[in-house]
């Protein structure tokens, strides 16, 4: 595989990135060559369907590149029950992080309680692997991003996360200075959604994202800054 090398700015961003492949129609052809990508820039994870986690487990091995997938996505509507199965399947089959989509019905009523605890089941899952709570920022107030922020930190996650990418909007600055202010300092961030250049990624990491979520991993670290 031939591949361009990455710019300097590149170099020092590959670590945050998710490299990420989500599509419903992607082979595991591409997933080899999206993990070949991943190790070659030392990118932080690859981030695939479930059905996939095996695979790229397979592909990673040996590298410092963790293998994550997606639980309850991707609208975050199946039980709390069925979440944390998908959590110990995915943990069976070599997953290292697991991005899970909150329950935005409980979320919108303000069940509050219900919400937190389908978090705290994919955390306890986890067996203290890297859990991201992806709480749908386009769907949601100001207000409920907020409280979606706050219950993914009670619940003992370790991210939240802007978008699953699935449910229009993406990533805004806006929405990323939000979350950090809610989670504070010790809660990561992850920006994911629309973010294609380097200069997007950028944005997002300077308002406060340390991780971010893209399909365009490769373009953004062999990029210049572009306009702007």
């Amino acid at each position: 595989m031939n591949l361009t090398p990455p710019t300097p700015e590149g170099l020092r961003l590959a670590p945050l990135i998710d490299h990420t492949l989500l599509k419903p129609v992607a082979t595991r052809g591409d997933v080899r060559r999206l993990c070949a990508e991943a190790v070659h820039y030392g990118f932080a994870a690859v981030c695939v369907n479930p059905c996939m986690t095996e695979l790229v487990a397979s592909e990673l091995k040996g590298s410092a590149v963790k293998p994550c997938t997606v639980i309850g996505f991707p609208l975050g509507a199946t039980t709390t029950a069925v979440k944390a199965f998908e959590a110990q399947d995915a943990i069976h089959k070599g997953a290292k992080e697991l991005d899970m989509v909150i329950s935005l019905s409980p979320l919108k009523a303000g069940d509050t309680d219900s919400v937190a605890e389908d978090i705290r089941a994919v955390v306890r899952a986890s067996g203290g692997l890297t859990v991201k709570v992806i709480i749908e920022t386009f769907l949601l107030s100001d207000e409920e991003k907020v409280t979606a922020c706050r219950l993914a930190v009670k619940a003992g996650a370790h991210f939240v996360k802007t978008s699953s990418g699935f449910s229009g909007g993406g990533a805004t600055v806006e929405d990323i200075r939000l979350m950090r202010k809610a989670v504070g300092p010790d809660v990561g961030v992850k920006a994911s959604g629309g973010i294609r250049t380097l200069q997007d990624a950028l944005r997002m990491i300077e308002a406060g994202a340390n991780r971010i979520g893209t399909s365009a991993g490769v373009a953004i670290v062999t990029s210049g800054p572009g306009p702007g």
